[in-house]
């Protein structure tokens, strides 16, 4: 039941933080809640501690009839492709809990909210049944427009509206193409193993994927589905933003994958070369429009469109190497657009601004931010690909699993790469350096606390870049499981196996073997 207990123990604590008898105080009530965002932690790290890295097989499923009469159950279980992004939601979750500080108004909602979100993210992480993810999909929908609407910025009841209408229609289409393609294929159950879509004609897997395609691309966001993320992620609270673009948009990129090339593969095939483009007109679009802002957190809200369309290029490309490069991305990008929205919080707390224009000389040793500022330009790095970071890692991954099939493509996203140092070279020259204003010097002190949640991603990020196998390794057979089991006519596999690059890979030697032997 550990499952279970990673969707029903946040449930749980949300009502406790929510009903707690009598007047306690936000500190108390914080502790409470980063007491339960813990556990949460803890349990997720202890499936790890047993999960099995040889198998691609579900492990740790859970199966309760709900209701059969309308092919609903209650059926969970994790793979390579999902652990990883549990393990991310429950950091994240004690993350944006931790750096809220003592000051949330209201904070019995506040903190209630917060682990709803992780209770829903998680259980359709874990859900292997599709209804089951549709329930879990939308269970974060009306939390998230809360905490956005309540505890946003200026313009945050327009952001939380345009936010809540993105989602729904969102979940309205993906529900659309699970009720088609269960339906048509005469399915007596929504469970994910008794799903097959191989009976449809051509034209009506291509348009259920399509619908698949949109419900996912909103949530993603790919570009043009995008508009909603400048402003959700602006207007949010710096702890609110780090569970949009850290937890949320991952839901996105997972169910392509999950649900779109599992179990449309032939079809994703015919897709593929158009969705690549689709990815790469992301990349670019996010890494201009970054160049183009002046606010930093607008500025890292469009950097995070550009860093999700490598995932969708990498998918598009179904290599064992983009594949695994893919979940990579989703992990890194995580952990990197964390650091970044909570460090530009921290510097618009302490010098009340974040306009460019305005900010400057904040590595100044005596009266500047000094230590946030050499956290910025780590992030700065790892955003931008640098050796020894998270995020070179999955960008080389992706890069070189996907330029045996799509090398156009990739060619247009590592100059977009470099666009990324653009950006976050006006940023970290603009705000880091110079000469302090006398007027606006000697900011407020950063206490250790709050120092804590991004050092604690800075470490993860570089621990995760000087070694990749710990980030890897839960997902690489469960990347060639998909690959291995796709038709045969589906030749990306073997195209990326006859590539010379391929005998020099950063794959580990067990893995190589076990591709060339199918």
């Amino acid at each position: 039941m550990m499952l279970s207990t990673l969707i029903w123990l946040p449930v749980l604590g949300a009502a406790i933080v929510g009903f707690w008898p009598g007047n306690i105080t936000t500190e108390r009530l914080r502790i409470i809640a980063l007491a339960i965002a813990s556990g949460i932690l803890f349990i997720t790290l202890a499936i790890g501690s047993q999960f099995d890295l040889m198998t691609s097989r579900l492990q740790f499923q859970e199966y309760l009839p709900w209701l059969p009469q309308i092919g609903l159950s209650y059926s969970l279980g994790i793979d390579g492709l999902s652990f990883p992004l549990l393990v991310l939601g429950a950091l994240l979750t004690g993350i944006a809990i931790f750096g809220s500080g003592d000051r949330i108004e209201r904070p019995r909602l506040y903190y209630a909210l917060i682990l709803l979100v992780n209770a829903g993210v998680a259980g359709a992480f874990v859900a292997q049944n599709l209804l089951l993810f549709i329930l879990f999909y939308e269970l974060e929908l009306i939390p998230l427009y809360l905490l956005i609407a309540i505890w946003g910025g200026a313009k945050r009841e327009y952001a939380a509206m345009k936010f809540l209408i993105y989602t729904a229609v969102s979940g309205i289409l993906i529900l659309a193409a699970f009720l088609g393609m269960t339906w048509l294929s005469n399915s007596n159950s929504f469970d994910y193993t008794s799903i097959s879509t191989q009976g449809l004609s051509q034209i009506t897997q291509l348009i259920l994927l399509t619908v698949l395609l949109v419900g996912f691309g909103i949530k993603i966001p790919l570009v043009p589905l995008h508009t909603w993320l400048p402003d959700a992620y602006v207007e949010a609270s710096p702890p609110v933003a780090i569970l949009l673009g850290g937890m949320l948009a991952k839901l996105g990129t997972y169910g392509l994958i999950r649900f779109g090339l599992q179990l449309f593969p032939e079809t994703w095939a015919l897709i593929a070369p158009g969705l690549s483009i689709v990815g790469v007109v992301s990349v670019i679009y996010g890494a201009l429009t970054a160049i183009a802002q002046k606010d930093i957190k607008r500025m890292v809200a469009y950097s995070s469109i550009g860093h999700m369309g490598y995932i969708v290029v990498a998918a598009a490309a179904l290599t064992p190497l983009s594949l695994l490069g893919a979940v990579a991305q989703m992990v890194s990008h995580g952990l990197i657009l964390a650091i970044l929205f909570y460090l530009v919080g921290v510097i618009e707390t302490k010098v009340g601004t974040r306009d460019l224009d305005v900010l400057n000389g904040l590595m100044s040793p005596i009266r500047g931010l000094p230590l946030i500022s050499a956290l910025l330009v780590l992030g700065g790095m790892a955003s931008a690909g640098i050796p020894g970071l998270a995020g070179f890692i999955a960008e080389f991954l992706v890069f070189q699993g996907t330029f045996s099939v799509f090398p156009w493509q990739t060619i247009l996203c590592i100059l977009a790469s470099g666009l990324t140092a653009v950006y976050f070279v006006i940023l970290l020259n603009r705000t880091c350096f110079g000469k302090l204003d006398n007027n606006t010097a000697y900011y407020p002190r950063v206490r250790l606390v709050e120092r804590l949640p991004a050092l604690v991603l800075a470490a993860i990020i570089f621990l995760l870049g000087v070694q990749p196998s710990w980030l890897v390794r839960w997902t690489e057979t469960t990347t060639n499981a998909i690959v291995a089991s796709l038709p045969a006519k589906i030749d990306y596999a073997t195209s990326t196996l006859n590539n010379p690059q391929f005998a020099k890979s950063s794959l580990s030697p067990t893995l190589k073997a076990y591709l060339y032997k199918r």
